[in-house]
């Protein structure tokens, strides 16, 4: 009796083993279509992007002024301290501090020239006074040569008249003498004038440097100019932080004006011919789920650009965000849903029921039998397809290929006929605005023969 028991168990267990893979494979190999239905209602065109909070408004933190004096001969100095960003800070608040060390190089360098710049001037001046001292002698000394030529001459009235010609001349020698030594201190004074004045005029630059240097390391720590949330400086080629070089006119950080926000977003160029100034936005906080704005469409960018590691083109795209909320902050990150255009009412399919091969765009309709029946589409959202034509309401499609569907028939082959010659419409339209606009710019030129020549290249 055992030994029964035991080969019904052996036997058993093989076949329930051979039934399970039978039923499993059977299972496994079952094709199930999943099918959907042709809908009727209103439908929203919409384009999805994620943005960035950012202030339409915002208060600079800048750097000391005199920073930007050319005089001082510092082009930048860098930010060795920097509050966090998001910090809140009052005005008057410590943000950041700049490096001193430049300054203090520059000081101590004008220091030396400045030291300098004094001993020329002392020693200008005092090279001036005796060189004034020896013109105005030679002036004395003329004058009494002349005062003794005259002498001469009036006694010579007892002489030969050689000897009285001979003190004429010599007197008026004497004459001509002083009134050149009196000419010669004239310019020499000028001239001594000018020496010390251009020794004055770089003591005081360099003083006025020496001055202004100092004022500057007087001003290295920077505070906020109003209460409010830090926020970093976002460029091109980085962003402004601690070991940053900043120059003159320039910031270390900005203050937004969060009663005043904007989503800051990049649309890709299949959608940027969608969207426009004034569309409607629904804002999504992706750090608040729970939190829903408004917005309005405010900015599109003329000009794309290419994502990193990319050949993708994006537009940037300014959402006005309206409302207030203390929650957010900058920088955190929205979900945007531009509604770019509404039907009322319109046919439309979900986006997973149309297939398209070289040429054409299909469903699969299952009405008894199974058809490919090529579709008109129109606009499109997220999920779903505006169809213009080639189906009705309510008509069954299926979401995934039927077994060996290279074996079912197509149909709607006119309104194939139709897209293609709207196609070429379209086209031949554009060829001949692309050509009226050539030859604007460049219009038809005559020529001496009468004839009119194109000047459009070929």
């Amino acid at each position: 009796m055992k030994n029964r028991k035991r080969l019904i168990i052996i036997v058993s267990v093989p076949l329930l083993m051979l039934i399970f893979i039978l039923v499993f494979r059977t299972n496994k190999d079952e094709y199930v279509l999943i099918t959907t239905n042709v809908q009727r209602g209103k439908f929203d065109v919409q384009v999805f992007s994620s943005g960035q909070i950012e202030s339409e408004n915002k208060t600079n933190i800048p750097v000391p002024e005199k920073l930007g004096d050319r005089s001082l001969r510092i082009w930048g100095l860098k930010i060795t301290e920097l509050v966090e960003e998001g910090t809140y800070v009052d005005s008057g608040d410590f943000v950041a501090r700049l490096d001193p060390e430049a300054v203090q190089e520059q000081i101590k360098g004008v220091q030396d020239e400045l030291d300098k710049a004094l001993s020329d001037l002392q020693d200008a001046r005092i090279d001036s006074n005796l060189n004034l001292s020896n013109q105005r002698d030679m002036i004395t000394n003329a004058s009494l040569d002349m005062e003794e030529k005259k002498i001469i001459m009036k006694e010579s009235v007892y002489e030969s008249p050689s000897i009285q010609k001979k003190a004429e001349m010599d007197y008026d020698k004497a004459v001509r003498k002083q009134e050149q030594e009196k000419k010669a201190y004239v310019l020499k004074k000028k001239q001594e004038e000018n020496k010390v004045e251009r020794q004055n005029i770089n003591y005081r630059q360099l003083n006025e440097r020496y001055e202004g240097l100092n004022g500057l390391y007087q001003s290295l720590t920077i505070t906020s100019p109003k209460a409010g949330i830090v926020t970093y400086i976002k460029n091109p080629w980085g962003i402004t932080k601690v070991g940053s070089e900043v120059s003159g006119n320039g910031a270390v950080a900005t203050i937004p004006d969060m009663g005043n926000l904007i989503s800051r977003t990049f649309i890709n160029e299949i959608d940027i011919s969608k969207v426009r100034e004034g569309q409607q936005v629904n804002v999504g906080i992706d750090a608040f789920p729970e939190k829903k704005m408004n917005g309005e469409v405010i900015a599109i960018a003329n000009i794309g650009q290419s994502m990193p590691n990319s050949d993708a083109k994006v537009f940037e795209v300014k959402i006005k965000v309206f409302g207030e909320d203390p929650d957010l902050k900058p920088a955190m990150t929205t979900s945007n849903i531009i509604y770019t255009n509404t039907y009322a009412d319109t046919l439309f399919i979900p986006v997973d029921a149309v297939f398209e091969n070289d040429s054409m765009q299909f469903v699969y309709l299952q009405k008894g039998k199974i058809t490919r029946q090529i579709v008109k589409l129109s606009e499109a959202n997220e999920n779903f397809v505006i169809v213009s034509g080639g189906l009705q309401e309510g008509d069954q499609l299926c979401l995934n290929e039927p077994d060996h569907p290279e074996e079912i028939p197509f149909e709607g082959m006119d309104i194939y006929a139709e897209i293609k010659k709207e196609k070429e419409e379209k086209e031949k339209k554009a060829e001949q605005e692309r050509q009226d606009a050539l030859i604007k710019r460049n219009p038809v030129t005559p020529v001496a023969s009468g004839m009119v020549v194109n000047p459009v290249s070929r």
